[in-house]
């Protein structure tokens, strides 16, 4: 025995994730969850310390926290529940493994929109910010040679992340990456039009899953929640194209997790 003292483990700052995902209204639930007086997020919403292009697999906790803290007020009470809402999180088996290993006991949100609406709804933003120029029938039709090549590619500018439209609507691939990693009761499936139906509901949902009192006042989040289920003029055939392509991924979801649409 050295007679010195063993080394204690930190606890993980972060505990829950908003962790997916894109374009299904996490930046609605963000705003939910940020008004309970016992939950704590990062400085606009999404943190992206697993998907960041340096991160290095290597980091202890110590280490992955360190790249959290600027992301929170400098004196937050660690008393206080700390999540993240990066919506890439869920996407790719690299950042889920990554997750693991900084915290197994992660509790995960994830909140779920029909795939042909998630998709439209991420093509409108990507073409306003300029990131994208293509019609969405041919992005999609063309989406698996535009990301050939950039699986593991998490540069800001990677088509990984702009032009996914059709594989971040493949929910039972990334429930099989997330449920190979994490027990299901850790994990939360949440939808859309019940967020903005019925937010009192599943927000009670979401509490009881964090462990956390339900708060005195109700969160107000405003109106985030886009159009992207409004009808765009001539875009039938784009949507009929976009269920066709997207109804294997529909099935398997289905099939495996029993989620229907």
């Amino acid at each position: 025995m050295s007679g010195l003292p063993a080394r204690v483990e930190a606890s993980p700052r972060i505990s829950f994730l908003v962790g997916g995902v894109q374009k299904c209204g996490t930046t609605a639930l963000a705003r939910y969850l940020a008004q309970h007086p016992g939950v704590v997020l990062p400085k606009g919403k999404e943190a992206h310390v697993f998907d960041a292009p340096d991160f290095d697999d290597g980091w202890d906790v110590e280490q992955v926290d360190a790249r959290y803290a600027p992301h929170f007020p400098a004196q937050a009470d660690r008393k206080r529940m700390h999540g993240d809402a990066t919506p890439i999180y869920c996407f790719h088996p690299v950042l889920v493994r990554r997750i693991a290993a900084y915290n197994p006991a992660m509790r995960w949100i994830l909140i779920l929109r029909h795939p042909v609406e998630r998709a439209v709804s991420q093509w409108r933003m990507e073409t306003a910010r300029g990131d994208d120029n293509w019609p969405l029938w041919r992005a999609a039709l063309f989406e698996r040679w535009r990301v050939a090549g950039h699986q593991d590619d998490f540069s800001p500018d990677s088509p990984l992340r702009r032009h996914t439209y059709l594989a971040r609507g493949d929910y039972a691939r990334q429930l099989d990456a997330l449920y190979a990693r994490f027990p299901r009761r850790q994990v939360l499936l949440l939808r859309n039009e019940e967020l903005a139906m019925a937010p009192g509901s599943v927000l009670a949902r979401v509490w009881k899953f964090l462990g956390l009192p339900e708060p005195e006042a109700v969160p107000v989040p405003g109106r985030v929640f886009d159009s992207g289920q409004s009808p765009l003029p001539g875009f039938a055939p784009t949507r009929h194209l976009l269920a066709l392509l997207l109804r294997r991924r529909m099935r398997d979801a289905e099939h495996r997790y029993g989620i229907r649409w």
